[in-house]
């Protein structure tokens, strides 16, 4: 079979996936591929043609031209008397020794992207061609067609052509694993506080910078750069899996990362001169067009890093961000000052004022644009007007900052817990600018990325290097038919779970082993009810019927009390404000039933109404998904009223079918209608997941004192963890260490730990042998509502971290089974 066996999955998949989800066929991609190499082309020319060809002085009138044949006429310059005659122009290319060195560079660097642009178009055929013949999927109707669907069938067709060779059958966690593997690592360093991303400046305070230059630099020493960790796509290399040279290791590390510290600063000018020349280029008609262009916000890079899911493709990531785009400005928008609007209206009104006269003036007489200056000073007042304008708030607007970020919430998943009761406050609003920035401040910051990334590299990552030598030692598992993937991926509840996140009890994770914010928790609900298929280990689905325990338990508290969803006109104004559809006006009700009733209670009794109110508008759920899903074909299995999974999906993934095929009709386009309202009940029933356990975890941490905060302190060394630990013991506050190489999870001494982790290792390995899978008794779920699934499994067997001080270097290899 053409397709058996394909050597890079990670590769493959990624291509699948991206083709997907750029919803176009092999065309737009060939096209879009030519034009960027076009663009390369057409800015290098440009830029040189703009420096050595055109002559300024007959270009701004400094220098008359020389009309001999018709002296008498009057002088009329027109653009091409600014050019300068070729043999001229070259002339002054070949004198300019630094403009040759640049084209030469850049010559080189576009041929490279040649060559990478034949390659993907080989590729792109290649994916072409199984969507095709394979998935039986025509590239006009991919559009379509979901993510799901288009996974559904990469399974089956692992069971016909063996795809994979090292496994019979491929779950969607495989096919995930494979198109994620390196960006769970980067999520699970950021969730850890590894990488140095977050500086405290003088005058500016806590800032965050990672840009996409930065971004790029992690990726090339960590991952596929020469002489990273990898030693390809899907493997780490045998060295950093022992701990025995660790510190040898970390030193070869720090050395690279030395080196790759001075290339950044040898081609911090070409670089800059590219991103200077590249911004110009991009946004200066944007500016002209849209002055207000560059006021406006966007997710910034490390929003969508801190945001991002275990296993959230990049589709689905930018998909539930859009969704909170419009909450996320309304709530910046509310700390506008009342001073600068003052300003701004006054500015504004002198602005316009003069922009008016000059304009009236040209009505009367078009000469008036000749005058020097007039047409600079009219665009100048223009985007002066525009830029006031966006410090103005409408004046018939009322913004409720502690709703408006419960809306954020409910897309976004993730949130420091003092945010919560803060909104209103300055704090508050300058940590969430963190995530979601100027349109502005993220050009200035690419802008300033090609010098201050040397200086992250060298100064503050290097010294991390033998943190980073530890986490992806004791945070990598090998998982059969796939390779080597990040630990924190399997979303193993009881390896990496955090006890504030409703894992009390079903986790064995010391602090350096669990997520935090509730990342484990939050992605393994978020992928079961973006996969209704797939099927979790032991653990992990009983982590889900538990949820589903509480779920119902909390919404027959708020039943008995009466105390659901009340009709009230601040529900009324926030669902006509948000909503286009039922998902979205169950999340208005949830957030406007809470405020409503809010002024009547305390603060912890109005936190247990929330907390009803939530699980009460998930178990409603199921009933109004089977009223809004279409009679055919989407029939819902019963009425237990404690869903949360959407039963259309589970009717649809359950039968091998798609959207498509269920349907009534036999039209794309009502495929494509089934499939979008789907994907939002889905979204809804996620967005619901997300504030109840937030609603669970604000209730556990007013029981419990503080364990993070949101600006968790730099502690690198295992040997300040050692500190810390003997400030816990005479009382003293104790700050969780963020990167620590071995922390310690409760006040006892390090020898303890260590022999407590020993003795875990021995106990899972048997010294120095694997017993091998440990057989548990099977466990029986019916089919869950919340994203269970009925499954007879083991458990996943995940490491133990190894210790620091081990100096074993023949260790039993990492397996990880499914």
């Amino acid at each position: 079979a053409p397709w058996h066996h394909i050597e890079n999955l990670d590769l493959f998949f990624s291509r699948i996936s991206f083709s997907r989800a750029r919803k176009n066929g092999f065309t737009c991609m060939l096209i879009g591929e030519i034009f960027e190499l076009m663009q390369f082309i057409f800015v290098v020319a440009f830029t040189t043609f703009l420096i050595s060809c055109v002559d300024y002085d007959i270009l701004f009138a400094n220098k008359a031209l020389n009309h001999s044949q018709h002296p008498s006429e009057p002088i009329k310059v027109t653009l091409p008397d600014a050019f300068l005659p070729p043999n001229v122009c070259s002339a002054r290319i070949q004198a300019n020794s630094f403009l040759i060195c640049i084209l030469v560079i850049a010559g080189v660097f576009w041929i490279h992207r040649l060559v990478k642009f034949i390659y993907n178009i080989c590729c792109y055929w290649e994916i072409h061609s199984f969507y095709i013949s394979a998935l039986k999927i025509p590239m006009s109707t991919l559009p379509y067609y979901t993510w799901q669907e288009v996974q559904a069938r990469i399974v089956q067709i692992q069971k016909e052509h063996q795809i994979c060779i090292h496994k019979k059958e491929l779950t969607e966690l495989d096919i995930y694993h494979r198109i994620l593997r390196f960006k769970n690592y980067m999520v699970a360093m950021v969730n850890k506080s590894l990488l140095p991303i977050r500086f405290r400046l003088p005058l500016l305070g806590d800032t965050v910078f990672y840009t996409r230059g930065l971004k790029y630099n992690f990726e090339l020493i960590f991952f596929w750069g020469p002489g990273s960790l990898f030693e390809n796509e899907w493997s780490l290399k045998a060295e950093y899996k022992r701990a025995g040279n660790r510190l040898e290791l970390a030193e070869k590390l720090s050395t690279r990362i030395l080196w790759i510290g001075i290339a950044n600063f040898l081609l911090c000018p070409l670089i800059l001169i590219w991103q200077i020349l590249y911004a110009f280029f991009s946004y200066t008609e944007i500016l002209k067009r849209e002055p207000g262009s560059l006021g406006a916000r966007c997710w910034s890079l490390y929003g969508r890093c801190y945001l991002r899911h275990f296993n959230e493709l990049d589709h689905e990531l930018h998909s539930r961000l859009s969704k909170g785009y419009k909450p996320a400005s309304k709530y910046m928008n509310c700390f506008i000052s009342p001073l600068l609007t003052i300003v701004a209206k006054n500015v504004a009104f002198f602005a316009g004022s003069i922009l008016a006269v000059l304009i009236a003036l040209t009505i009367y007489d078009e000469d008036v644009l000749a005058v020097e200056h007039v047409l600079t000073t009219v665009t100048l007042l223009g985007v002066g007007i525009t830029v006031c304008r966006s410090f103005i708030p409408d004046q018939h607007l009322v913004f409720c900052p502690e709703q408006l970020l419960r809306v954020i919430l409910a897309h976004i998943h993730y949130m420091p817990d003092h945010w919560q009761g803060n909104a209103h406050r300055y704090e508050t609003r300058d940590e969430f600018a963190q995530l979601f920035q100027y349109k502005a401040v993220f050009i200035l910051e690419e802008l300033l990325s090609p010098i201050i990334t040397p200086l992250i590299l060298i100064i503050c990552l290097r010294p991390k290097s033998l943190d980073i030598v530890d986490f992806f030692r004791n945070f990598t598992v090998e998982v059969v038919g796939v390779g080597d993937t990040c630990s924190f991926a399997q979303m193993d509840v009881r390896q990496h779970g955090h006890p504030a996140w409703m894992s009390a009890g079903k986790t064995e994770a010391s602090i350096y082993q669990q997520a935090e914010d509730g990342k484990t928790e939050l992605s393994l609900m978020h992928f079961a009810i973006t996969n209704p298929k797939w099927q979790p280990p032991r653990e992990s689905t009983a982590f889900i019927g538990f949820l589903k325990e509480r779920v119902h338990r909390d919404s027959s508290v708020a039943l008995a009390q009466q105390a659901v969803l009340p009709e009230n006109a601040l529900f009324s104004s926030i669902q006509s404000l948000q909503s286009e559809s039922e998902p979205h006006s169950l999340i208005a009700n949830v957030i406007a039933g809470s405020s409503a009733l809010g002024f009547h209670v305390s603060r912890d009794g109005q936190a247990s109404r929330h907390l009803s109110e939530v699980a009460s508008a998930l178990r409603s759920f199921s009933p109004l998904q089977s009223a809004q899903q279409p009679s055919s074909g989407f029939q819902a299995s019963g009425r237990d009223g404690e869903g949360a999974q959407p039963r259309g999906a589970s009717a649809m993934t359950a039968s091998g079918a798609d959207a498509r095929t269920v349907s009534s009709g036999s039209s794309a386009w009502e495929g494509q209608l089934q499939s979008m309202i789907l994907s939002e009940y889905a979204s809804t029933e996620m967005s619901l997941h997300a504030l109840y356990m937030h609603e669970l975890h604000k209730q556990h941490a007013q029981l419990e004192p503080e364990r993070h905060t949101w600006h968790r302190r730099e502690s690198d060394e295992s040997g300040e963890s050692a500190h810390e630990e003997l400030d816990a013991q005479r009382g003293g506050p104790v700050p969780i260490p963020r990167s620590a190489s071995y922390p310690f999870s409760s006040p006892r001494q390090p020898a303890e730990e260590t022999a407590t982790l020993q003795t875990g290792f021995q106990r899972r390995y048997g010294g120095i042998t694997d017993p091998g899978t440990v057989h548990r008794a099977p466990s029986h779920f019916s089919r869950l509502p919340l994203g269970g699934w009925a499954e007879d499994g083991q458990s996943a067997r995940h490491p133990e971290p190894v210790p620091e001080e081990s100096s074993e270097d023949e260790l039993p290899p990492q397996i990880h089974k499914v």
